[in-house]
């Protein structure tokens, strides 16, 4: 099996995509402060690392998006 040197697989070009989404996640958790989700009654209340999680969610899905115009 011969390796592709044009490989479409950049794994550090998807890791700074996450990281970089997650920065941005964790500095809108910051930056608003306590969250909160309210549903039928109840009330959770939402911390940094969930929204951090999101926001490296999003980052892959903007590095997929990327890739899928290229």
């Amino acid at each position: 099996m011969s390796k592709n040197p044009k490989s479409d697989n950049n794994g550090l070009e998807a890791a700074g995509y996450a990281a970089a989404g997650a920065a941005a996640g964790a500095g809108l958790s910051a930056t608003v402060g306590g969250m909160g989700l309210a549903l039928m009654g109840t009330a959770v209340g939402v911390g940094m690392a969930p929204v951090a999680a999101a926001g490296a969610i999003v980052g892959l899905a903007a590095y997929g998006v990327k890739k899928a115009l290229s």
